[in-house]
This record gives C-alpha cells, sequence and structure tokens, in this order.
C-alpha cells in the first residue's frame, strides 16, 4: 500500500534546517514531501531559499496526508499570520492525523490551545509561559516529546524531531532508528555498522 504524501508547511522565514533531516529520511523511504504555502505564491526561508508550495493550505485535508510538519519561523512571535497553520494542525489532530511542530511552531500550537492537554516540549518552558497558555504543567524538558500524535520539538533539535517522526510513522523502529540517532546526533561511527547491516536485509 501506498503510504499519503507527508505535507510540509513552508511561509516566509521558516527554518529550512529544521525539517531537513525529516523530510530527506521520509523521502527515501518512499513518502512524497508535499510542501504547502499560506498560497501558491513563493516563500523565503529564514536562509533565503524561496519555495514554490505545492499547495495552498486551505486546500489540504487531514485524510490525504500522512503527517504535517510545521517548522519554527520568525512569524510566529511577530504576527498572527500564521495562525491558520495552527488551526490546521488542530483540524489534523481532531481528525486522527499526525502533526509535528518545532521551535516557534510551538508557541503557535500553544496559542491555539493545542498544548493545554498534551505533553510537549519547546525552547525552554517560560518561551512558551509567554503565550498564555494553559498547558504549563504538562512542559516535559526534553529534546522531543510525542504525545498521541502530536510532536514537539527545540529548536537547537532537528535529529531528536526526526526520530519521533520515524518512530511515529513506523519509517525505523527498535536498534536501526537508535542507530539513526547516534549516526546524526553523536556521530557515532558504530551506528553507521547498524545501518548498512539494516540496508543489506
Amino acid at each position: 500500500m501506498t503510504s499519503k504524501p507527508v505535507h510540509l508547511a513552508v511561509y516566509d522565514t521558516f527554518a529550512d534546517w529544521e525539517a531537513g533531516h525529516a523530510t530527506a529520511y521520509l523521502a527515501r523511504a518512499g513518502y512524497e514531501i508535499r510542501t504547502v504555502g499560506p498560497s501558491r505564491e513563493p516563500v523565503t526561508s529564514i536562509g533565503g531559499l524561496q519555495v514554490q508550495p505545492a499547495r495552498a493550505l486551505d486546500d489540504v485535508r487531514p485524510s490525504d496526508s500522512s503527517l504535517l510538519i510545521l517548522p519554527g519561523a520568525d512569524l510566529w512571535d511577530t504576527s498572527d499570520d500564521l495562525a491558520p497553520f495552527a488551526r490546521k494542525a488542530r483540524e489534523f489532530l481532531a481528525a486522527g492525523v499526525p502533526v509535528a511542530a518545532i521551535c516557534g511552531a510551538t508557541a503557535g500550537l500553544a496559542r491555539e490551545g493545542l498544548l493545554d492537554d498534551r505533553a510537549h516540549t519547546s525552547a525552554v518552558s517560560f518561551y512558551l509561559a509567554a503565550t498564555g497558555y494553559g498547558g504549563g504543567e504538562r512542559y516535559v524538558d526534553a529534546d522531543a516529546v510525542t504525545d498521541g500524535g502530536l510532536i514537539t520539538a527545540g529548536p537547537t533539535e532537528p535529529v531528536a524531531f526526526a526520530r519521533e517522526i520515524f518512530r511515529l510513522l513506523g519509517v525505523y523502529e527498535g536498534e536501526v532508528l537508535d542507530a539513526w540517532y547516534r549516526l546524526f546526533h553523536d556521530s557515532d561511527p558504530q551506528a553507521y555498522a547498524v545501518l548498512e547491516k539494516a540496508a543489506a536485509r
């Protein structure tokens, strides 16, 4: 059975490095990565990369997706421009389709009330506290956290973020998932041998 696409949100000032590990290895695992913007108009990442979204946000339905990835962006904290992406995340979660948010996107989900009743993490607890959300007691000081269908991570943890995505979607499991993480997070050469062995099966 062919997996449904993974949708990667893109918007002006999005942090282009935060989802890179995840999307690269999801694509290698056979997932189509579809970019989703506020519209079909090009956007520019914080690193100056211009991206032409494949879909407009209003055209994306949870039933057509395996996962929605929300990277951080300056706009999460400087305007309400990205609030529609947080509302779309609510729609996905309500439909039982996972959402993965990193960095500033976690603040967007906090403002939307999506972290009030779920274990979560972010850059630091007081960053989310500044949103006025009601989920402070559910904050976990960890590299990345999965609670049901929601993954959250801080801006320094793109590898852990990818690890949780792979675990949730069943891309890698057990020893292989651990080896992937150790290779890219710790530069562990022994982990490479585990991955090579798994690829040869």
